[in-house]
């Protein structure tokens, strides 16, 4: 997809923060070491448009940067490592909670797990969250340049198996470094769009 204009146009914590308009909208759900950022970035083909850092859970809003005027990505606060208060965490898994379940602009859910590792508990988690409301969710393997391209298929399975992934979810290996995957899985959105 060719990205012509991309702002970070919203932040919100609430809705009524949300914006106010009806363009299609994909959110983004991962660990908050699991390169959202990174993603956000090469997708949108900008170096440093979604702030990347070494301290993980830096996002701690719904961030909905606005593509081509024509789709919103939306950044969610990361679950995993956020070196933050229980309550803080709490808090976000609501702000997130309610943005899944009433935003009638959202389409799906692109959640971004680490190719090199098992899908965490709370990826699985995630996951199930995500099939049991029947929320579409495209998975995303990121830092797929940081193993072996002869183990590309066999990470893909392992993550494929430990999800339970259902056979109309799609999964796709991502690396912010070279760009693979970037195509596939514009195409991917786009059919969710």
């Amino acid at each position: 997809m060719k990205i012509t204009k991309v702002d970070l146009k919203y932040i919100a914590v609430k809705p009524e923060q949300y914006p106010n308009t009806f363009l299609p909208e994909i959110a983004l759900a991962g660990r908050s070491n699991v390169g959202k950022s990174s993603f956000i970035n090469k997708m949108i083909n900008r170096k440093s448009l979604a702030r990347t850092s070494g301290q993980p859970g830096k996002t701690q809003t719904l961030n909905f940067y606005e593509i081509n005027e024509k789709i919103h990505f939306v950044d969610v606060p990361g679950y995993g490592f956020a070196k933050v208060a229980r309550s803080v965490r709490d808090q976000w898994g609501k702000m997130i909670e309610q943005f899944f379940m009433e935003r009638e602009q959202l389409k799906a859910v692109l959640l971004l797990v680490d190719s090199r590792h098992k899908p965490s508990k709370e990826d699985k988690l995630m996951y199930d969250w995500l099939f049991h409301f029947n929320i579409p969710v495209i998975v995303v393997a990121t830092k797929g340049d940081k193993i072996p391209k002869s183990k590309w298929q066999k990470h893909l399975k392992i993550i494929s198996d430990e999800l339970e992934m259902r056979e109309e979810d799609q999964l796709f290996l991502f690396s912010s470094e070279t760009g693979y995957g970037r195509e596939p899985v514009w195409r991917a959105i786009q059919k969710m769009i």
